[in-house]
């Protein structure tokens, strides 16, 4: 286990440099100088040719790439040349709030497609499955831009329930960051819970045709162990594979959600930084965005290999 677990970490890496070094380069080819953004319209060719040989602009392509580099392995991320703190410090504030945005959002589509995606497959041609299966089709088809706004019309302005926008730390209080949460969270999850639901309904009607099922009903097995034991277990398998994707999918689809529901976020953070020009800002939070992936990715492996022992045999 230990060897396969060091293969999938090895292969993990690329996810981490590679938009890393794209980032860095298209920063720095595209047009615009973050040294006349700093300083405005008002400022002379003196001054912003100073800056830029203070923040290391004016260094070729080259040298801006090995300095680069170099404090990418020793996580000298510098410091934003807006906000003038360092981007270490930065980064874990605005990436905590997208993190836990994309967790609870995934948690609930997990929930949401075992249990709709079980029971459909188990009323097969039912008229519940086929209320399902339509419900899937719409969701999968709605973008979770158009999907957050009526939430917001729903529950915020008719119902009054929830917030509109905005954003509560948990350490003002569970209750109170839960509400701020939710909103953003079911609109972020509902499209994959959708995804995931038919990928869990395919799955189960797979299994549920397969010998063992029969063969383990067949010995009394009650019902709820066949499923909950048997079928359930070997179900899940591909659906772990889509929860991966599904949990990449939400940390990049952070963005909109963010801005509509105006939560400091990461997604938020960057898109801002990119139009400030604010290279230390967005290269360190390309890089969470990374480690992020790769952790996901490698937990992943490791559910997908005790799920099938298999998997890390080969």
């Amino acid at each position: 286990m230990l060897r396969y677990i060091g293969k999938r970490f090895l292969l993990i890496l690329p996810t981490i440099f590679v938009p890393l070094i794209m980032v860095f380069l298209l920063l720095r080819l595209s047009p615009g100088d973050p040294a006349g953004m700093i300083l405005g319209d008002q400022a002379t060719a003196e001054q912003i040719a100073a800056l830029r040989a203070e923040l290391g602009l004016n260094e070729p392509l080259g040298v801006q790439f090995v300095i680069w580099l170099k404090n990418i392995v020793t996580l000298d991320l510098g410091n934003s040349l807006f906000f003038r703190d360092p981007v270490v410090e930065i980064i874990p504030r605005y990436a905590g709030v997208t993190v836990g945005l994309a967790t609870i959002a995934l948690v609930l589509a997990i929930l949401i497609a075992v249990i709709a995606g079980s029971f459909s497959a188990l009323k097969r041609n039912s008229i519940v499955d086929r209320s399902i299966v339509t419900t899937t089709v719409l969701g999968i088809s709605v973008p979770e831009f158009w999907f957050a706004l009526i939430l917001v019309f729903v529950f915020a302005v008719t119902l009054r329930w929830l917030p509109v926008a905005g954003y509560t730390p948990p350490s003002a209080g569970i209750i109170a960051w839960g509400t701020s949460i939710a909103l953003p969270a079911l609109a972020l999850g509902i499209r994959q819970s959708a995804l995931m639901t038919r990928m869990m309904r395919s799955s189960m009607l797979d299994v549920l045709g397969e010998p063992y099922i029969t063969t383990a009903r067949a010995q009394g097995l009650p019902e709820h162990v066949v499923i909950g034991r048997y079928a359930m277990k070997t179900a899940a398998i591909p659906v772990v594979t889509v929860v991966g994707l599904s949990a990449g999918y939400m940390l990049g689809g952070t963005v909109a959600i963010e801005i509509i529901f105006a939560l400091p976020g990461l997604g938020r953070l960057l898109v801002e930084a990119v139009a400030r020009r604010d290279f230390p800002v967005v290269e360190g939070g390309v890089l969470a965005i990374s480690l992020i992936l790769a952790a996901l990715n490698l937990i992943i492996d490791i559910i997908y290999a005790i799920i099938d022992p298999r998997i890390r045999y080969k």
